[in-house]
């Protein structure tokens, strides 16, 4: 089940907020919330609620026993939470790959289905335990409520990763929330548009040009996808991997923002996941502002604990290259996912070391500069078969001969101009910034801001509600990406 289906708008997310709503009492609004998030969460994976319970079940005893114990014995309760996660998670995620260093991969490993959002509830439950150690957060004595800490429906599949010590007191003090109805319906409405009305075709026009995620990873078809890929014109496979990049930001973007949504609503404050990354002027800019819940949770949990920057050169690069090998798995269990990973560790590196000075000089230079990694970078992201991801460069630098345009490509462009500039601008803090600046001259009236707070809280909501529907109905493309990690 996924949020923009309308299953979940019009049953589930609805029926949820109702039994939330009868509630009088934070304990009763949490077994709804729990009893919710279970059912979401079975809906996809009925087998894996078990993985789901027993790994909560594990963190919560092991954090007990850390809060309890001294010395010593504090480290190994802390290593036992570790090592139970991150064997569970690289059985499920990463046994393939391990296994085909060292030969044929076994038929039971192939079969393995990854238990949906795994990526995310684990490093969650490792935070929450590595922050009881740390004495920056009690452990909690009820089982239940860390098992709804880590399956809440609105994070546990897609983020933006929670930690624990920054919502304990929101769900667990035993005051009532305050809601925040409005504000968190506008961001629901305006994360789901983002999904359905831009994601969803961009998403479609990507892959008429750059091949579709089944296609492209099929081994069988590798022949016929090298083609495909080589005889791109250059228009067409810049058009192909600009749509990916904003498919790729629109749709994970416009989960965290329903999240958020979401949590807003019944008074949860989840942490903002993405600052329009795409303009930025460097990649260590670029990596602040993209899946920042991530991007922290390895500076502080690795980055920091191997020595950060606080030790010799040599050791701080190193300690650099195990976060972006780490980053690189943490997507997939696939070389390409590696090599990304290892991308974007040399340029950051690059940067470091060189060209930050010259590109802080050279604002529009620095822009370009940067939409060229990080593109190049999805291309590698894109296509598991590296060879794939080869060729479409090639094809877009013109180095196989390619025309530079064709009829195809140039339909294409036409047809979905207004598209490709509306998700430019969605990828731009400039409605955000029209936004501030708009709303204190509306109240400074009345009536004017009246008028507003209606419109922006109430009209548009509605409106991109009923749009999004329509365009739902009868609408089978509504995938979303980070589903597989």
């Amino acid at each position: 089940m996924v949020f923009s289906s309308l299953i979940f708008l019009y049953g589930f997310f609805s029926l949820s907020l109702l039994g939330y709503c009868l509630c009088r009492t934070q304990r009763a609004q949490n077994t709804v919330l729990l009893v919710f998030s279970l059912i979401f969460y079975a809906w996809g994976e009925p087998k894996y609620v078990l993985l789901l319970m027993f790994m909560a079940l594990s963190s919560w005893f092991c954090a007990l026993r850390t809060e309890a114990a001294e010395g010593r014995r504090k480290r190994l309760w802390v290593a036992a939470a570790a090592v139970i996660d991150i064997t569970l998670i690289g059985y499920f995620k990463y046994a393939g790959l391990v296994c085909g260093i060292f030969g044929e991969v076994p038929a039971f490993v192939k079969n393995i289905a990854l238990p949906i959002g795994i990526s995310f509830y684990t490093f969650q439950l490792l935070t929450y335990v590595v922050d009881v150690y740390r004495g920056e957060a009690q452990a909690q004595k009820s089982y239940w409520n860390v098992l709804l800490y880590a399956a809440l429906f609105h994070q546990c599949i897609a983020g933006p990763i929670v930690r624990y010590k920054t919502i304990d007191r929101e769900l667990f003090s035993g005051q009532p929330r305050t809601s925040e109805w409005a504000p968190g319906v506008s961001r629901f409405c305006a994360g789901l548009a983002k999904k359905v009305l831009l994601a969803n075709p961009c998403g479609a026009l990507a892959e008429s040009l750059i091949l579709a995620e089944s296609a492209a990873s099929d081994p069988a078809l590798f022949a016929e996808n090298l083609k495909a890929l080589s005889s791109l014109s250059v228009q067409g496979a810049w058009l192909g991997i600009i749509a990916y990049a904003l498919h790729i930001y629109l749709d994970f973007s416009a989960y965290s923002d329903m999240a958020i949504g979401m949590g807003r609503m019944i008074g949860l404050h989840y942490p903002e996941n993405f600052n329009y990354p795409y303009i930025s002027r460097t990649v260590t800019e670029f990596w602040r502002r993209w899946h920042i819940s991530l991007g922290t949770f390895f500076r502080d949990y690795v980055y920091i604990p191997l020595g950060g920057s606080r030790c010799s050169v040599p050791r701080a690069v190193f300690n650099t290259f195990v976060v972006w090998v780490l980053t690189g798995l943490w997507h997939g269990a696939s070389w390409n996912f590696v090599l990304w990973g290892l991308w974007f560790f040399v340029f950051l590196m690059l940067e470091r070391f060189m060209l930050k000075r010259w590109l802080e000089k050279v604002p529009v230079v620095s822009n370009l500069y940067l939409l060229l990694v990080v593109l190049i970078g999805w291309v590698i992201f894109r296509f598991s078969d590296i060879r794939l991801g080869a060729a479409l460069v090639k094809s877009m630098f013109g180095l196989g001969g390619n025309a530079l345009t064709s009829f195809t490509s140039q339909m294409q462009l036409q047809s979905h101009m207004f598209l490709l500039t509306v998700a430019i601008l969605a990828s731009t803090p400039l409605m955000r910034k029209l936004k501030l600046r708009l709303e204190p001259m509306a109240h400074e009236h009345g009536a004017a801001g009246l008028v507003w707070d209606i419109a922006l809280y109430s009209v548009v909501p509605v409106a991109l509600l009923l749009i999004c529907t329509a365009c739902l109905v009868g609408d089978s493309y509504n995938p979303f990406i980070y589903f597989q990690f």
